[in-house]
């Protein structure tokens, strides 16, 4: 699995946010929706969700690891994901929660 170095700094003025990606990935990789930025953001933290699957290959997997903030993501991000690939196939599973309170969704693009 990939892993990537994320920027905590607050440089996004304006309320302008980072994209969790900016390319495709041919790999299985993790997003990192625990950022500052998502905590009081859940619309943010769901779309960039979405976005980051949308970005992941056919093949492979991404592991959306959510904000400890919202609690466990069968309360929030399945109802996204499931009206947003509930025709295509794509299928996630929880994984587990993390030692710093937040969860791990793989996503899976068949």
């Amino acid at each position: 699995m990939a892993s990537h170095s994320h920027d905590h700094g607050d440089d996004h003025a304006h309320g302008e946010t980072e994209p969790v990606t900016d390319r495709n990935h041919d790999n299985s990789w993790s997003a990192n929706l625990e950022k500052p930025q998502y905590e009081d953001d859940l619309s943010l933290l769901k779309r960039h969700g979405i976005e980051a699957v949308e970005h992941t290959t056919s093949g492979h997997h991404v592991n959306l690891v959510t904000h400890k903030a919202h609690g466990h993501p069968e309360g929030f991000l399945y109802d996204a994901l499931d009206d947003r690939f509930g025709d295509e196939d794509v299928e996630w599973e929880y994984i587990e929660q993390c030692g710093c309170g937040g969860h791990v969704v793989r996503v899976h693009v068949n």
